[in-house]
């Protein structure tokens, strides 16, 4: 992981490990991860007579492969984003499985995550937690394992431009020695988690009279640890009867220069109001809790 004032250099032993020295935080990502990747695809390489040369080694940035193994239906985070606060950590878990005729090595699974149009030029990554050691992959029959790799993101680890796409490298080796490694194996979201409040006033109100419906739309800032108004958003007011169990949309409002919402409506009967925030590439849909009005 790309740390602000630091990086990691990597160490290959059964899975991918940190170790810390200091460089500058702009060429951590690039040099760690790629130095990772390009170790494993050496590892593989180190285990074939000179005359199994890689099907198209360098091809394609760091795909490679050899044989017939394959890799498919990549998941990451249950088909979920990832979605960081401020301070507690991601936990994350990457699936994929692996075929061969020969059957998979269950031991040399790996996978990176990072964010970038390819590794080379990532700001920011991660790799495996290192306690996956050698268990990585279960066989379900002869020729096809599922491997599952779990990841650990800090968002004192990210920046604000961090948010959004993210891809995995995936790699894996058959027992005979063949091996596949896909540098865009699946993309996925890295997302700032959101907070949305609501409050109606006053309370209680006469039938017909104005009720003010105020609000935050905040996220969290990873350049600052903090969180922050997310401004210029259409955020959606909500109403739901006492009666009902149906909220049904009032109007749309924009999100102020510091986040907040504020908008006016009619009272016609007791029922509860609260805003509802759609999501964005880079941050998470939210809904708030629901605020009840007294209508008398």
């Amino acid at each position: 992981m790309r740390i602000r004032a630091t990086a990691a250099a990597v160490t290959v032993s059964g899975a991918l490990a940190l170790t810390a020295f200091a460089v500058p935080a702009a060429q951590a990502g690039d040099d760690v991860l790629g130095s990772a990747a390009a170790q494993r695809i050496a590892d593989f390489h180190s285990g074939h007579a000179a005359s199994r040369a890689s099907t198209f080694a360098a091809a394609s940035g760091y795909d490679d492969q050899l044989g017939d193994t394959a890799l498919s239906n990549v998941v990451v985070n249950g088909g979920k984003d990832v979605v960081l606060g401020t301070s507690a950590k991601a936990n994350f878990k990457v699936s994929f499985t692996a075929t061969d005729d020969s059957g998979i090595d269950n031991t040399s699974a790996f996978a990176i995550v990072y964010h970038g149009t390819d590794l080379d030029s990532s700001d920011n990554g991660a790799l495996q937690n290192e306690a996956d050691g050698a268990t990585t992959c279960k066989t379900v029959n002869a020729t096809t394992s599922t491997c599952t790799l779990s990841f650990t993101v800090d968002p004192r680890d990210l920046w604000n431009v961090d948010a959004g796409s993210w891809k995995v490298l995936a790699g894996a080796q058959a027992n005979d020695l063949d091996y596949s490694v896909r540098e865009k194996a699946k993309s996925y979201s890295t997302k700032r988690y959101a907070k949305l409040t609501t409050n109606a006033a006053p309370e209680p109100v006469k039938k017909g009279g104005t009720i003010t419906v105020t609000g935050l739309l905040s996220r969290a800032n990873w350049d600052t640890g903090k969180y922050m108004g997310y401004t210029k958003q259409s955020v959606t007011l909500q109403y739901r009867k006492k009666t009902s169990s149906t909220y049904t949309n009032v109007k749309t409002v924009t999100s102020s220069s510091t986040g907040s919402l504020k908008t006016t409506v009619k009272a016609s009967a007791d029922g509860y109001f609260r805003y509802k925030f759609a999501g964005t590439s880079t941050t998470p849909a939210v809904t708030s809790t629901s605020d009840f009005v007294d209508v008398r």
